[in-house]
């Protein structure tokens, strides 16, 4: 947060913000009729609802998403290699294009995020990546196919960091790691979904028909997300003006905020020179080398001799293992408080709900999202040139990357955790820090008055390190 301003007219010790410089839940807060904390009935009721109208739709769009950019893996047991006229080196590079595109437009994506509505401007992307994934259907050449997969990865980057914002508005730090793992499961869904899709498809067109029947859905899904979806807690349909105040209160304890719309440059810089930004950017880009294996491994399984339709409905086992694995590793993590110690094969999952919990300040919090999703496009980008055709069919070259990569991710991991119990212990021998404890908002009643009311330091749109109060959580 900015300097603060003068000191208050009608308290003399304490300082007055404006309506733009605090967190969105600062201003529901004007309207609660007491700060006392919810009853865990009512807390507990709260998230039901919030879990009854969010979880659904977030499922249902990243399943969408990842069965739409993984249609490029299926494709390749169902013709699109031959069809496309494509060689195994412009195959890979369909795959890095779409990374490199998610790469480069990243950061004006989350800038985008937090300028306008975040439902909004998803179904917007929502509804180009579906026209685009539509249009993969009349493509014969890799130059076509390069340009629609480019399309595709700038609309991808305002899918995971707009679900991160969503997710750190409405639940709290203890919640969201699930919550990350429930809609980030949808990834093995899609797997098999599209493994029955292709099976179907098989005997007309095949490689065709997967992209349309995707890119249908998909275009209606961007329609129910543009009706359905809120920005915040402020504008959530599902919910009456009194729950939108108790949603507010009741992720109060995540000391995040919720939302704010205006960029501050000195949270900017303070997430380019903070060195968990690093360790998390580090995390994100060697956790998702692996990922090439997505595009490569029903290639791969055909290597063995199988049929298209064997390889496709095998591949579909490993869909199964990931919604298996994912739902194991968030509830570990949420119920054992051990997950950084989880293998690095649910690395990423991790960190996505970890990275929104640890840091605070809205901007700070979309150009961290932003440096997380560059170097996950990164290590998106670079991962397919690990599997060259010199190195068929054993693969033993990328193999041994993907191995080392994970005993990287580990390690890692562990200095992460590491550093943040530093940092808490740390702020622990500081002592209280009053720095925040007596703002007041103020603003103009319904009479025309100008009223002040003191604002909870959470609510203040500061970031983690100004907040000395903020406790990282490990």
């Amino acid at each position: 947060m900015e300097k603060l301003d003068q000191p208050s007219s009608t308290h003399p010790h304490g300082h007055h913000v404006v309506q733009d410089e605090v967190d969105i839940a600062a201003k529901l807060a004007l309207a609660a009729d007491s700060d006392a904390p919810l009853s865990p009935e009512v807390a507990v009721r709260l998230r039901r609802k919030i879990d009854l109208h969010l979880l659904p739709l977030m499922c249902l769009l990243y399943l969408m998403t990842f069965a739409d950019k993984t249609t490029l893996a299926q494709s390749a047991v169902l013709g699109i290699l031959p069809g496309a006229h494509l060689n195994q080196n412009q195959f890979n590079w369909l795959s890095t294009i779409f990374y490199l595109s998610y790469l480069g437009f990243e950061y004006p994506q989350n800038l985008a995020l937090q300028k306008f509505p975040v439902g909004k401007w998803m179904s917007v992307n929502i509804f180009i990546w579906a026209v685009a994934l539509l249009a993969h259907a009349a493509c014969k050449s890799f130059g076509a196919l390069f340009a629609v997969r480019f399309i595709l990865g700038i609309c991808e980057g305002a899918i995971t960091p707009g679900f991160m914002i969503v997710t750190s508005m409405f639940y709290t730090r203890e919640e969201q790691t699930k919550r990350v793992g429930y809609w980030f499961l949808m990834n093995g869904l899609a797997i098999i979904f599209l493994g029955f899709v292709s099976f179907g498809t098989h005997s007309f067109m095949p490689w065709q028909w997967l992209m349309i029947i995707t890119g249908l859905i998909t275009l209606v899904t961007s329609v129910v997300f543009w009706f359905f979806f809120p920005d915040s807690p402020a504008n959530a349909r599902f919910l009456t003006p009194e729950e939108r105040v108790q949603a507010v209160q009741r992720i109060k304890v995540n000391q995040t905020g919720v939302e704010n719309k205006k960029w501050k440059r000195e949270q900017f810089i303070e997430a380019f020179t903070d060195p968990k930004t690093w360790l998390i950017a580090f995390l994100a880009a060697l956790g998702n080398v692996f990922n090439s294996l997505t595009n490569q491994r029903l290639i791969v399984i055909s290597m063995f001799g199988f049929t298209p339709i064997q390889t496709t409905l095998i591949g579909c086992v490993d869909g199964l293992l990931e919604i298996l694995y994912i739902l194991f590793a968030v509830t570990i993590a949420s119920h054992r408080k051990i997950g950084p110690l989880v293998t690095a094969i649910s690395a990423f999952v991790l960190l996505l709900g970890w990275a929104g919990s640890i840091t605070a300040g809205h901007t700070k919090k979309t150009t961290v999202n932003a440096i997380l999703f560059v170097a996950y496009g990164v290590g998106n980008a670079v991962g397919p040139f690990m599997w060259k055709k010199q190195y068929q069919p054993r693969n033993r070259v990328p193999w041994i990357i993907n191995t080392v990569v994970f005993g990287v991710c580990a390690i890692v991991f562990l200095v992460l955790r590491f550093y943040l119990s530093w940092e808490n212990k740390r702020r622990e021998r500081e002592g209280h820090d009053d720095s925040y404890d007596d703002v007041y908002l103020t603003h103009t009643d319904e009479k025309g008055n100008t009223v002040e009311k003191k604002v909870d330091k959470v609510f203040l749109d500061i970031t983690d390190i100004q907040n000395r109060e903020f406790r990282y959580i490990l």
